[in-house]
């Protein structure tokens, strides 16, 4: 005769009925176990159980371990990032990328400032004259880099300056804030922030949320006139 354990519990409260203890005899549990495809079915549980836990350990292990990253383990990934970078051939001063993750940190020299807004640029050389203001139109070329210092884009290559009417969001915010204080004639490094970048997705040249980097050179600043010819309308800038 087997003995016969309970096991009790209080079912959840419906409607306005009273809650009452109930009990389960543990015994006719044991007894259903020993059937073979119920131990089957047991045994296929806790291996699935098993596998289950050990992934979900290794998620957390990885996830302690980006958020307690080791100095090894940025001096490492710093040095990655210099390697491709150099097999890139990324310019002079270029800045480094630690990233593990969607964690990333900026390493560059003491000559960069960083803004309130998050924008990173280096002054290359000033030039002279008046700032641009919205409205007027900058003309300019650029080199555009992503976090491997792979060239990404450049109108040097394309043989002709960009041109842009400043207020007008053609430029990302990142771009147009670090032209807006340069000087005809100067050049700058910006590094752009991902929440001050381009938009990301399949439909645009951006598939991924990352820094990027321009060298930018200012060529000129120009006023621009709203001309109207009938139902047409729009700006001449020279």
């Amino acid at each position: 005769m087997a003995t016969c354990s309970f096991l009790s519990f209080v079912p959840c409260r419906t409607g306005r009925t009273p809650l009452e203890k109930r009990q389960i005899p543990l015994c006719s549990l044991d007894r259903r176990l020993e059937d073979p495809l119920v131990k089957g079915s047991r045994k296929w549980f806790l291996s699935i159980s098993v596998l289950i836990t050990s992934d979900l350990l290794v998620a957390l292990s990885a996830s302690a371990k980006g958020k307690n990253r080791s100095p090894y383990d940025e001096k490492r990934l710093l040095e990655q990032n210099k390697k491709i970078q150099e097999a890139n051939k990324a310019p002079e001063d270029f800045p480094n990328f630690i990233r593990e993750g969607f964690e990333v940190k900026v390493v560059t020299s003491d000559k960069y400032v960083k803004s309130d807004s998050g924008l990173i640029y280096l002054d290359i050389e000033v030039g002279k004259g008046d700032c641009p203001k919205a409205g007027q139109q900058v003309t300019f070329h650029y080199v555009g880099f992503n976090e491997s210092g792979r060239r990404i884009d450049s109108t040097y290559y394309q043989g002709t300056p960009a041109k842009i009417r400043l207020g007008t969001n053609a430029l990302v915010k990142g771009f147009e804030e670090g032209i807006l204080d340069m000087r005809p004639g100067g050049k700058r490094r910006l590094i752009i922030p991902p929440e001050l970048g381009p938009p990301v997705g399949p439909s645009t040249f951006f598939s991924s949320k990352q820094f990027e980097v321009f060298d930018v050179e200012l060529l000129g600043v120009q006023d621009c006139q709203r001309r109207t010819i009938g139902f047409y309308s729009d700006y001449v800038c020279g």
